[in-house]
This record gives C-alpha cells, sequence and structure tokens, in this order.
C-alpha cells in the first residue's frame, strides 16, 4: 500500500541573526524596534541586508517569506490534510523542523516570524505543550533522511534532469515511501554535499520557478495521481 509523499524544504534560508552580525545598526535598530534582543529575531534580508553583506553565502539567506509560502501552500491541500504529504523544513543551520498534521499556520507573515522565534527560542509550540504542534531540533539533511528512510529520494533543480511533472508524479506514487527536496532559498545551488544524498536530481520545468510554486505543483500532480479528486 502506498505510503505517504515526505516533502523536505532543503537549506531553509530560516535562521536567527548571526551572533556576528548582532551588534550591526541596522539590526539593534530592528530589535528596539520590536522590542527583542538582536539574536532573537528571525534574518531577513529586506531589513538586514547591510549587516547580512558579511555573512557566507548571504545571497541564499535570511528569507523566511519562502519558507512560509510553501507552508501555506503544501499544508492547505487535500493531500495534507488526509495526512498523505508529511512537510520537513531543513534549515541552512542544519536544523529540522516538523509540523503535525492539524497545524493551521499563521496566514499573516509577520505572525510566522513571530512563531518561528518563538519556535527557534523554546524549541517547540505551544511551548509547554506534550503534543506540540511545531517542533525544532539540530539534525543536518543526511540525519532527516536517514530517519525518513525513503524508498527513493528525489531533488528537484534547475541543472537536474528534464521530467515533466505528471511523470514525476506517477514516478512518486508508485514508491512506497518517497521523499522530494526542494530548496527553501532564493538563489544559488545545494552545497555538495547535500545534492550527493538525492538518488535522482530532476528539474519539473525549463526555467527557475519560484519554491512555492514547485511545491504546489509536485504535491497537486501527485494528488491528481492518487485519484484523491474521484472520490470528491
Amino acid at each position: 500500500m502506498h505510503n505517504h509523499l515526505n516533502l523536505i524544504v532543503g537549506e531553509a534560508a530560516l535562521e536567527l541573526i548571526p551572533r556576528e552580525i548582532s551588534d550591526h545598526p541596522a539590526v539593534v535598530k530592528d530589535a528596539k524596534r520590536r522590542g527583542k534582543k538582536s539574536f532573537e529575531l528571525l534574518l531577513d534580508i529586506s531589513k538586514h541586508y547591510w549587516a547580512m553583506k558579511s555573512l557566507k553565502d548571504f545571497w541564499k539567506r535570511g528569507r523566511p517569506d519562502i519558507t512560509h509560502l510553501i507552508l501555506l501552500n503544501v499544508l492547505g491541500f487535500p493531500a495534507s490534510k488526509r495526512g498523505l504529504v508529511k512537510v520537513y523544513v531543513h534549515t541552512i543551520n542544519d536544523m529540522v523542523i516538523t509540523f503535525h498534521p492539524s497545524i493551521r499556520l499563521p496566514r499573516n507573515y509577520n505572525r510566522f516570524v513571530g512563531l518561528m522565534e518563538q519556535l527557534f527560542k523554546v524549541g517547540r509550540v505551544p511551548p509547554n505543550s506534550d503534543t506540540p504542534l511545531i517542533t525544532i531540533k539540530a539534525c543536518n539533511l543526511s540525519n532527516l533522511i536517514n530517519s525518513i528512510r525513503p524508498s527513493k529520494t528525489i531533488l528537484l533543480t534547475s541543472a537536474g534532469e528534464r521530467i515533466h511533472p505528471n511523470d514525476l508524479a506517477k514516478m512518486l506514487v508508485k514508491e512506497d515511501n518517497p521523499a522530494v527536496i526542494i530548496g527553501g532559498f532564493q538563489e544559488g545551488e545545494f552545497s555538495e554535499e547535500n545534492l550527493k544524498l538525492a538518488d535522482v536530481k530532476f528539474s519539473i520545468y525549463p526555467e527557475t520557478l519560484d519554491a512555492w510554486v514547485v511545491a504546489a505543483m509536485v504535491v497537486h500532480d501527485y494528488e491528481i495521481e492518487m485519484n484523491l479528486y474521484s472520490t470528491i
């Protein structure tokens, strides 16, 4: 019997302000305005660009909105609501975030940011719950994949072999525990070691698409292939 689709947002541009830039005026000003300590804020390139320019790989960091849009898209699909899609967010700093199927994420971006800041600080949301809706732990992509034990690990990248989204969906449905990795960053490529974790690398469109569009295409075509709409 078909299991479910594991969707991994890989190297997501989601992290707290790194200590080395926590004293930068752009960061300090933002922290004051929000009544928080600098290192409790999510890194956001639209607010902290001048502070970030000194960071390694800064162009693929500080975009929490990408993860927010992927999650809103994917968690809203019928397949997710029926428990057929399990979503993991692996961050650029090797943290892994998991979500309870009943989660209702804030639609508003600022509220999402507040939720993620709480998660990074406390480790779970709600903070004192025995059955948290969201949890976070230190874990690299290799260890995450080892814990999922996928029957096939597919990484989507514009540099991958071209495949029609329908053909990808047909392949996913034949697998009993497939994993699809989508980049949660705006520019650049996955690290060399993370690229090596995939059994196969595919591209579903000849031009670069936003990550949340790719995620939506994958999940929707998968749902159709699973005949999810034929029983409605």
